[in-house]
Protein backbone atom coordinates (compact mmCIF):
# COMPACT_ATOMS: atom_id res chain seq x y z
CA UNK A 1 0.00 0.00 0.00
CA UNK A 2 3.15 2.70 0.47
CA UNK A 3 2.91 3.28 -3.25
CA UNK A 4 -0.76 4.44 -3.07
CA UNK A 5 0.33 6.95 0.01
CA UNK A 6 3.53 9.01 -1.45
CA UNK A 7 3.37 12.22 -2.09
CA UNK A 8 3.66 13.61 -6.30
CA UNK A 9 4.46 17.08 -7.66
CA UNK A 10 1.03 17.50 -8.16
CA UNK A 11 -0.44 15.58 -5.24
CA UNK A 12 1.72 18.19 -2.72
CA UNK A 13 0.40 16.93 0.24
CA UNK A 14 3.24 18.50 2.38
CA UNK A 15 1.67 22.46 0.67
CA UNK A 16 1.04 24.37 3.77
CA UNK A 17 -2.31 25.00 2.49
CA UNK A 18 -3.14 21.27 2.39
CA UNK A 19 -1.75 20.50 6.10
CA UNK A 20 -3.30 23.96 7.19
CA UNK A 21 -6.53 22.34 5.98
CA UNK A 22 -6.01 18.99 7.52
CA UNK A 23 -5.28 20.70 11.13
CA UNK A 24 -7.64 23.23 10.52
CA UNK A 25 -10.49 20.29 9.59
CA UNK A 26 -8.99 18.16 12.45
CA UNK A 27 -9.57 15.08 10.02
CA UNK A 28 -7.06 12.69 11.91
CA UNK A 29 -8.75 12.77 14.83
CA UNK A 30 -11.72 10.60 13.59
CA UNK A 31 -11.81 6.81 12.67
CA UNK A 32 -11.70 5.72 8.85
CA UNK A 33 -15.15 6.09 7.56
CA UNK A 34 -16.09 9.70 9.21
CA UNK A 35 -11.82 10.78 7.91
CA UNK A 36 -13.12 9.55 4.44
CA UNK A 37 -16.76 11.17 4.40
CA UNK A 38 -15.40 14.62 5.62
CA UNK A 39 -12.44 15.16 3.18
CA UNK A 40 -14.82 13.52 0.80
CA UNK A 41 -18.03 16.34 1.42
CA UNK A 42 -15.45 18.87 1.50
CA UNK A 43 -14.38 18.23 -1.75
CA UNK A 44 -17.38 17.74 -2.94
CA UNK A 45 -19.25 20.93 -1.60
CA UNK A 46 -16.78 23.27 -0.42
CA UNK A 47 -14.43 22.83 -3.70
CA UNK A 48 -17.40 23.73 -6.11
CA UNK A 49 -17.92 22.15 -9.50
CA UNK A 50 -15.85 24.49 -12.47
CA UNK A 51 -13.15 24.53 -14.60
CA UNK A 52 -9.68 25.25 -13.78
CA UNK A 53 -6.87 26.25 -16.37
CA UNK A 54 -5.75 23.10 -16.68
CA UNK A 55 -6.19 18.85 -16.10
CA UNK A 56 -2.81 18.62 -14.35
CA UNK A 57 -2.62 20.81 -11.43
CA UNK A 58 -1.38 20.93 -8.16
CA UNK A 59 -3.47 20.12 -5.22
CA UNK A 60 -3.29 23.54 -3.56
CA UNK A 61 -3.59 25.47 -7.10
CA UNK A 62 -7.45 23.50 -7.06
CA UNK A 63 -7.72 24.47 -3.08
CA UNK A 64 -6.93 27.93 -3.96
CA UNK A 65 -9.67 28.26 -7.16
CA UNK A 66 -12.22 26.97 -4.54
CA UNK A 67 -13.36 24.86 -7.77
CA UNK A 68 -12.61 21.99 -10.08
CA UNK A 69 -13.70 19.24 -12.66
CA UNK A 70 -13.61 15.57 -12.52
CA UNK A 71 -9.62 15.70 -13.12
CA UNK A 72 -9.01 18.56 -11.05
CA UNK A 73 -10.83 17.34 -7.96
CA UNK A 74 -10.10 14.29 -7.94
CA UNK A 75 -6.15 15.21 -7.56
CA UNK A 76 -7.19 17.43 -4.63
CA UNK A 77 -9.16 14.29 -3.19
CA UNK A 78 -6.73 11.64 -3.16
CA UNK A 79 -3.69 14.54 -1.64
CA UNK A 80 -6.15 14.63 1.63
CA UNK A 81 -6.62 11.24 1.66
CA UNK A 82 -3.12 10.58 1.15
CA UNK A 83 -2.37 13.56 4.07
CA UNK A 84 -4.16 11.47 6.55
CA UNK A 85 -2.77 8.43 5.80
CA UNK A 86 -5.94 6.61 3.47
CA UNK A 87 -4.42 4.90 0.63
CA UNK A 88 -6.25 5.92 -2.95
CA UNK A 89 -5.66 5.63 -6.44
CA UNK A 90 -6.86 7.17 -10.10
CA UNK A 91 -8.61 5.25 -12.45
CA UNK A 92 -8.50 7.03 -16.33
CA UNK A 93 -11.04 7.21 -18.63
CA UNK A 94 -12.78 8.63 -22.00
CA UNK A 95 -16.03 10.19 -21.89
CA UNK A 96 -18.68 10.97 -24.71
CA UNK A 97 -18.48 15.17 -24.97
CA UNK A 98 -22.35 14.95 -24.95
CA UNK A 99 -22.33 14.81 -21.60
CA UNK A 100 -21.20 18.27 -20.82
CA UNK A 101 -23.45 19.64 -23.09
CA UNK A 102 -25.04 22.68 -20.85
CA UNK A 103 -22.41 23.29 -18.69
CA UNK A 104 -20.07 23.95 -22.19
CA UNK A 105 -21.74 25.87 -24.83
CA UNK A 106 -21.00 27.29 -28.11
CA UNK A 107 -17.28 27.04 -29.76
CA UNK A 108 -16.43 25.87 -26.52
CA UNK A 109 -18.22 22.50 -27.07
CA UNK A 110 -17.69 22.88 -30.96
CA UNK A 111 -14.15 22.73 -29.92
CA UNK A 112 -14.42 20.16 -27.25
CA UNK A 113 -12.79 16.58 -27.95
CA UNK A 114 -15.41 14.04 -29.40
CA UNK A 115 -13.89 11.94 -26.31
CA UNK A 116 -13.25 13.34 -22.97
CA UNK A 117 -10.21 12.40 -20.95
CA UNK A 118 -12.05 11.67 -17.35
CA UNK A 119 -10.85 10.45 -13.79
CA UNK A 120 -11.58 9.32 -10.83
CA UNK A 121 -10.52 8.85 -7.49
CA UNK A 122 -10.80 5.24 -5.69
CA UNK A 123 -10.32 4.70 -1.84
CA UNK A 124 -8.89 1.76 -0.31
CA UNK A 125 -11.69 0.74 2.47
CA UNK A 126 -13.26 -2.23 3.92
CA UNK A 127 -10.36 -4.00 2.16
CA UNK A 128 -11.82 -2.66 -1.73
CA UNK A 129 -11.38 -0.27 -3.79
CA UNK A 130 -14.56 2.10 -3.84
CA UNK A 131 -15.37 4.85 -6.74
CA UNK A 132 -15.86 8.23 -5.26
CA UNK A 133 -16.80 9.92 -8.66
CA UNK A 134 -19.45 11.66 -7.01
CA UNK A 135 -16.85 13.80 -5.08
CA UNK A 136 -17.52 16.06 -8.82
CA UNK A 137 -20.75 18.03 -8.26
CA UNK A 138 -21.72 20.05 -5.87
CA UNK A 139 -25.39 19.81 -3.77
CA UNK A 140 -25.92 23.55 -5.20
CA UNK A 141 -25.16 23.23 -8.81
CA UNK A 142 -27.34 19.39 -8.84
CA UNK A 143 -30.49 20.65 -7.54
CA UNK A 144 -30.49 23.15 -10.10
CA UNK A 145 -29.75 20.83 -12.97
CA UNK A 146 -31.33 17.90 -12.29
CA UNK A 147 -34.41 18.36 -13.81
CA UNK A 148 -32.73 19.82 -17.06
CA UNK A 149 -31.16 16.59 -17.47
CA UNK A 150 -31.81 14.99 -21.01
CA UNK A 151 -33.12 11.89 -21.67
CA UNK A 152 -30.39 9.77 -23.72
CA UNK A 153 -29.68 6.04 -24.20
CA UNK A 154 -30.98 5.02 -21.14
CA UNK A 155 -30.07 7.73 -19.35
CA UNK A 156 -29.92 10.88 -18.20
CA UNK A 157 -27.21 13.45 -19.43
CA UNK A 158 -26.37 17.11 -19.88
CA UNK A 159 -24.64 19.78 -17.41
CA UNK A 160 -21.50 17.62 -16.66
CA UNK A 161 -23.77 15.02 -15.12
CA UNK A 162 -24.13 11.77 -16.70
CA UNK A 163 -26.61 9.11 -14.89
CA UNK A 164 -28.68 5.63 -15.40
CA UNK A 165 -31.55 6.90 -12.90
CA UNK A 166 -31.83 10.92 -11.72
CA UNK A 167 -34.26 10.01 -9.10
CA UNK A 168 -32.54 7.28 -7.41
CA UNK A 169 -28.97 8.82 -7.38
CA UNK A 170 -26.99 9.88 -3.97
CA UNK A 171 -24.23 11.86 -3.81
CA UNK A 172 -23.30 11.34 -0.29
CA UNK A 173 -20.77 8.35 0.52
CA UNK A 174 -22.18 5.80 2.77
CA UNK A 175 -19.34 3.54 2.90
CA UNK A 176 -19.62 2.48 -0.77
CA UNK A 177 -19.10 4.07 -4.39
CA UNK A 178 -20.59 6.99 -5.59
CA UNK A 179 -20.95 7.73 -9.22
CA UNK A 180 -21.94 10.88 -11.38
CA UNK A 181 -20.41 10.66 -14.84
CA UNK A 182 -19.93 7.45 -15.25
CA UNK A 183 -22.82 6.38 -17.81
CA UNK A 184 -20.97 8.38 -20.39
CA UNK A 185 -17.78 6.17 -20.34
CA UNK A 186 -16.28 4.98 -23.48
CA UNK A 187 -13.20 3.76 -22.63
CA UNK A 188 -11.06 2.21 -20.00
CA UNK A 189 -7.96 3.99 -19.78
CA UNK A 190 -6.73 1.80 -16.47
CA UNK A 191 -5.25 2.09 -13.44
CA UNK A 192 -2.47 4.71 -12.32
CA UNK A 193 -0.69 5.08 -8.82
CA UNK A 194 -0.71 9.05 -9.13
CA UNK A 195 -2.31 11.41 -11.46
CA UNK A 196 1.00 12.70 -12.71
CA UNK A 197 1.61 9.42 -14.36
CA UNK A 198 -2.18 9.26 -15.60
CA UNK A 199 -1.83 13.11 -17.06
CA UNK A 200 1.59 12.42 -18.51
CA UNK A 201 0.14 10.41 -21.06
CA UNK A 202 -3.74 11.28 -21.25
CA UNK A 203 -4.97 15.25 -21.01
CA UNK A 204 -7.37 17.26 -22.29
CA UNK A 205 -5.02 20.23 -22.21
CA UNK A 206 -1.85 18.83 -23.94
CA UNK A 207 0.19 21.70 -25.47
CA UNK A 208 0.64 25.01 -25.38
CA UNK A 209 -1.97 26.22 -27.73
CA UNK A 210 -4.63 24.06 -25.89
CA UNK A 211 -3.59 25.19 -22.37
CA UNK A 212 -4.01 28.97 -23.63
CA UNK A 213 -7.84 28.48 -25.05
CA UNK A 214 -9.21 26.66 -21.90
CA UNK A 215 -7.90 29.23 -19.57
CA UNK A 216 -9.24 31.70 -21.26
CA UNK A 217 -12.62 29.97 -22.09
CA UNK A 218 -12.66 28.83 -18.50
CA UNK A 219 -13.24 31.70 -16.86
CA UNK A 220 -16.68 32.14 -19.15
CA UNK A 221 -17.45 28.90 -18.29
CA UNK A 222 -16.96 29.29 -14.70
CA UNK A 223 -19.11 32.43 -14.61
CA UNK A 224 -22.00 30.30 -16.49
CA UNK A 225 -21.74 27.78 -13.60
CA UNK A 226 -22.53 30.62 -11.16
CA UNK A 227 -25.41 32.03 -12.94
CA UNK A 228 -27.19 28.22 -12.65
CA UNK A 229 -26.08 27.93 -9.08
CA UNK A 230 -28.19 31.00 -9.13
CA UNK A 231 -31.57 29.33 -10.79
CA UNK A 232 -30.82 31.94 -14.12
CA UNK A 233 -30.78 30.89 -17.58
Amino acid sequence: MKRYLQATKLLDVTHPSIQHLIERQQWREYGEYETINRIYEYVRNEVKFGYNRSDDIPASEVLQDGYGQCNTKSILLMALLRGVGIPCRIHGFYIDKKMQKGALTGIVYLLAPRKIVHAWTEVYFNNEWQVLEGVIIDDTYFLQVKDRLCSYNGGYIGFGISIKDKEQISLCWRGDSTYIQSFSITHDLGYYDSPDEFFAKYNNTKGFIKKKLFYFFSKILNKRLERIREGKR
